[in-house]
C-alpha cells in the first residue's frame, strides 16, 4: 500500500515542460501532457508519467517519458544512492541490457523540489505486489503454460543483467569505507541499517538472522553488480514477454548471488508470506537455481546464505515501512515491525518459532 504524494500535478507539469524545453532547445512548440502518478506512488521514489510532443523540421514528434524523483520525506533506505541508479541504468543501456533508456539527470532541486532523472517509458504491465500476482492480475489470469513462458522470459531478463555486468565497469558503486569487498560492504551497510531502523526496539527474528549470517559467511565474497530488488514485480511484461527490468534503489556491488537469494526469498514471500498458494507454471526454486546457474555460469553453492540475507534485508525494509505508516497515520497491525510476511518466512528458514500469527 504505497503512500500518495501531495504534489500539485499541474504545477509540476508546467515546470517539467519548461525544463524539457531547455533540454531540447531545437524542439518547437514542445508540449507536456497531463501527468499521471501511478495513483499511488512507490515507497522509495515518486514516479511521474507523461507524453511529450514537439515540432521538428516540419514534422510532429512525440515520446512517452517517466520521471523518478529523489525521496525527500520518510526514507526506506539508509542511503538512497539516487544518482548511482541513473548511472547504472545508463551503463547497462549502453550494453543493450533490458532496462529503460535513460535520457537526463537533473541535480537541481529547484525544478521539482528534489533531483530527478528522466527515462523512456516502456510499454508493458508490472505484476502486482499487494495484492500479490499469486492472488489476482494478468499472471493469475494466464494458463499454466503461458505462465511458464512468462517465467522463462523473466529469468532470461534477470540473468541477462548478470551476463552484461560480467565485463565489470561498475567500480563507481564501491564504498571501501564499509569493507574490502562488495559483499562485506553490504553486510556492514545492513548492520547499520538494522540499528538505524530498529532505533533501540527489539527485532528478534532479524537479530537472529544477523547472528546466523555472521556465523555462515561465504568463503568467496564477490564485488560485482547486484540489481538489489530482483523480482518479477519489478519487471514490465507484454503478454508473456519481459520488456524491461525496473527499480534499482537497492543496487550494490554485492554480487549476482545476492540477486538470486533475493529473487528466491521474494518469490516465497509473494505466496507463503501472504498465505497464498503459488501459481502453477511459475518455475520452482530448483528450476530457478538451475536456470540461473546454466545461464550465468556462476555457482549457487551459498544460496542459503543469500536467501537468509535477503530475509534480513527485507525485514529491515518492513521495519521502516511500519515507521512510515505511523508517520503518515496509515492503519497497520500493531506488531508489524516484528511480525509480518518477511519475518514469518525468515523464521521458517532459520527453524525458529514464527513471531506470531500471520496477518
Amino acid at each position: 500500500m504505497p503512500i500518495p504524494v501531495p504534489r500539485d500535478l499541474e504545477q509540476a507539469r508546467m515546470a517539467i515542460e519548461a525544463w524539457l524545453g531547455r533540454q531540447r532547445p531545437e524542439a518547437a512548440s514542445l508540449v507536456v501532457s497531463e501527468l499521471s502518478s501511478p495513483g499511488m506512488t512507490g515507497f522509495s521514489n515518486e514516479t511521474l508519467i507523461f507524453d511529450t510532443s514537439w515540432a521538428d523540421g516540419g514534422q510532429t514528434r512525440s515520446e512517452s517519458l517517466v520521471i523518478r524523483v529523489k525521496p525527500t520525506g520518510h526514507r526506506i533506505f539508509l542511503e538512497d544512492d539516487f544518482e548511482l541508479q541513473y548511472q547504472v541504468m545508463a551503463e547497462l543501456g549502453r550494453r543493450e541490457a533490458p532496462v529503460p533508456a535513460v535520457r537526463w539527470f537533473e541535480p537541481d532541486p529547484s525544478v521539482l523540489g528534489a533531483p530527478f532523472f528522466v527515462m523512456a517509458k516502456v510499454a508493458g504491465e508490472a505484476p502486482g505486489d499487494v495484492p500479490s500476482y499469486n492472488a489476482e492480475g494478468f499472471i493469475f489470469d494466464m494458463d499454466p503454460a503461458e505462465r511458464h513462458r512468462l517465467w522463462t522470459s523473466a529469468m532470461e531478463a534477470f540473468t541477462r543483467i548478470h551476463l552484461e555486468s560480467k565485463a565489470g565497469g561498475f567500480d563507481f558503486l564501491s564504498k571501501p569505507a564499509r569493507g574490502p569487498t562488495g559483499l562485506a560492504q553490504q553486510m556492514n551497510y545492513y548492520e547499520e541499517s538494522l540499528t538505524w531502523a530498529a532505533s533501540g526496539r527489539s527485532q528478534p527474528v532479524a537479530e537472529a538472522a544477523w547472528e546466523w549470517l555472521n556465523a555462515h559467511l561465504p568463503a568467496e565474497q564477490p564485488s560485482a553488480l547486484s540489481w538489489g530488488d530482483a523480482r518479477m514485480a519489478n519487471m514490465l511484461f507484454e503478454g508473456a514477454r519481459c520488456r524491461a527490468v525496473l527499480d534499482w534503489e537497492m543496487l550494490s556491488l554485492g554480487g549476482p548471488q545476492m540477486d538470486l537469494g533475493w529473487w528466491l526469498f521474494l518469490d516465497r514471500f509473494s505466496s507463503e508470506g501472504m498465505s497464498l498458494p503459488r501459481l502453477e507454471g511459475l518455475g520452482t526454486r530448483e528450476e530457478t537455481i538451475a536456470m540461473w546457474t546454466e545461464r550465468t555460469r556462476l555457482a549457487a553453492g551459498d544460496v542459503e546464505f543469500y536467501e537468509i540475507f535477503a530475509g534480513l534485508r527485507f525485514a529491515v525494509i518492513v521495519i521502516r515501512m511500519a515507521r512510515m505508516f505511523e508517520v503518515w497515520d496509515v492503519p497497520a497491525p500493531p506488531d508489524m515491525e516484528t511480525n509480518n510476511g518477511a519475518t514469518q518466512v525468515l523464521a521458517r528458514l532459520l527453524d525458529l518459532e514464527p513471531p506470531g500469527d500471520p496477518w
